[in-house]
This record gives structure tokens, sequence and C-alpha cells, in this order.
């Protein structure tokens, strides 16, 4: 599966691709390691269960959905795999989300 995101900054997303960019941020263990991946520039799977109390596998499965939807970034290096966020992805997910928002609730509706 291509992710969504391949080339965020140069499209502007449809409804399908914002409910896949929901969708890959709609369990809490996702949003963690999201957020753990943004204290470094890169780390490994097992680096990520360091961190969090879920067995290697959830945390290889949860990676692999933020992955296809294009939110992190994947590289082997050697035996290992690394991950890393897409910033410019979850960048361009915020603006249709905060584009979403001012369609839905005009200037003094919210």
């Amino acid at each position: 599966m291509n992710p969504v995101f391949k080339n965020p900054l140069c499209c502007t997303l449809d409804a399908r691709q914002m409910a896949i960019g929901f969708a890959a941020l709609s369990h809490p263990a996702r949003i963690e390691i999201l957020r753990h991946l943004s204290t470094s520039s890169s780390c490994c799977c097992s680096d990520v269960v360091g961190r969090l109390d879920l067995a290697q596998s959830t945390v290889s499965q949860h990676l692999k959905i933020l992955v296809e939807a294009g939110l992190v970034r994947y590289a082997a290096d050697g035996k290992r795999s690394r991950y890393a966020v897409n910033g410019e992805a979850l960048t361009v997910l915020a603006g249709a989300v905060s584009e979403l928002v001012e369609t839905c609730c005009p200037a003094g509706d919210h």
C-alpha cells in the first residue's frame, strides 16, 4: 500500500485521505508512539517497546499502520528498522483539520 502522505507538501487532502490519517491516529498507543518518535531523529521498534507497556508485536503492528498512512517514515538499517515521524505529513493533516473546522464552524460559531 502506498502511503497517503507520500508527498504531502504538494497535495490537498480529500475526505478519504483525511479519514486514513484520522484512523492512523485513532489509537492512544499510536499517539504515544508518535510522541516517542518525536524525541529523536529516528529509533527502532525496541526503543518504542522500552517506553510503552506493550508487546513488541503490538508495537510493530501500530508502527506498520502509521507507516502505511505515511505519518511515520521507515528505513532499513542493517538488521534493524528505523522509524521517524513524517512531520510534513502531520502538518498537512493538521492543516486539513483546521480547514475542516473553519468550514464547519464559521468564525463566531465556535
